[in-house]
């Protein structure tokens, strides 16, 4: 059995309330690495091409308010 099919296994046996727990968990932990990786590569400069549109469409009137 592979880690990620007793991973799996594991989670399919949790109780309603710790499968909440975990599932909370889980989420937060996406969205850290998430936040890691978006600030990596703007520090490399991977999203300056993507700002530099966004700013270009906002000046010439291609956006709208939220």
């Amino acid at each position: 059995m592979t880690k990620l099919e007793q991973i799996e296994k594991s989670v399919a046996e949790l109780s309603p309330e710790d499968l909440k727990a975990f599932a909370t968990w889980f989420e937060e932990l996406q969205a850290d690495m998430w936040d890691k990786q978006i600030e990596a590569d703007a520090k490399t400069g991977r999203l300056d091409k993507l700002a530099e549109q966004a700013l270009a469409d906002h000046r010439a009137g291609r956006t709208r308010p939220l």
